[in-house]
């Protein structure tokens, strides 16, 4: 008789990367160099608003859930000139209206944000809510056509063992595709003021930061944001925000 793991190893995820890549989107961010994002996402902040979203209670119910203090391992933003930088990471659709969530300290002190769809489409974005304590923001981009979008799974079900891929733009390559398993739940890394995040070893890297995590229904149970490594690279030790 086969077993389960044998069979797993089998099985592709080619469909649920169909299924789900259209709605992940990469993003790019014109900063000022003299800015600092990750010490400014490091602040005290005040309670965030998402006026006219209709994720707003929602939103609020999450952000309400999570404890502040301390500092956080962020994914670093990738380099670019003397003046200003262009900043690159991932995020992902939540309606079809165009609603994108990704990191805060993504879009922090941004100047121009822009989304590009899978399709190679580039819509700016408008940052409708940003939370440097939780490190998530909610953009809003407006095309002429429903986008296609994900939506949340329930992260407390997810167990360690379980199956997961993330998806996102590493280095700015565009798309990418990564799989592992949930290593540990409720990691505290003594580094943010949300100190709960999952552990997953799918390899993230640079401009991973705000794309998704799925599980094995195509449903977002977590938020990439930050890494363990000793040479910015991944090491199979990545956190997701639940």
């Amino acid at each position: 008789m086969t077993s389960p793991i044998a069979l797993m190893q089998h099985q592709s995820f080619a469909p649920l990367v169909k299924k789900v890549s259209p709605a992940v989107v990469n993003i790019s961010v014109t900063q000022s160099a003299a800015s600092d994002t990750m010490a400014e996402d490091q602040d005290q902040g005040t309670s965030p608003s998402f006026p006219n979203s209709p994720f707003d209670e929602f939103l609020r119910r999450f952000f309400d859930q999570q404890n502040p203090n301390g500092q956080r391992h962020l994914f670093p933003q990738m380099p670019g000139g003397q003046s200003h930088r262009i900043a690159l990471g991932s995020g992902f659709i939540i309606d079809p209206s165009g609603y994108v969530v990704t990191n805060s300290h993504v879009v922090g002190n941004a100047s121009k944000v822009e989304v590009t769809l899978q399709d190679d489409s580039k819509y700016p974005a408008k940052i409708i809510g940003r939370d440097p304590k939780t490190d998530i923001a909610i953009l809003k981009i407006k095309a002429d056509k429903p986008l296609p979008y994900v939506s949340f799974g329930d992260s407390s079900a997810a167990q360690v063992g379980d199956w997961v891929m993330a998806v996102g733009n590493p280095f700015g390559l565009g798309g990418t595709v990564t799989t592992g398993i949930i290593s540990a739940r409720g990691r505290d890394i003594h580094s943010g003021p949300f100190d709960d995040f999952l552990q997953i070893d799918a390899p993230i890297n640079r401009g991973n930061s705000g794309g998704p995590t799925f599980n094995l229904e195509g449903q977002v149970i977590g938020i990439n944001t930050a890494i363990y490594s000793p040479n910015g690279g991944s090491v199979g030790i990545g956190f997701a925000v639940p």
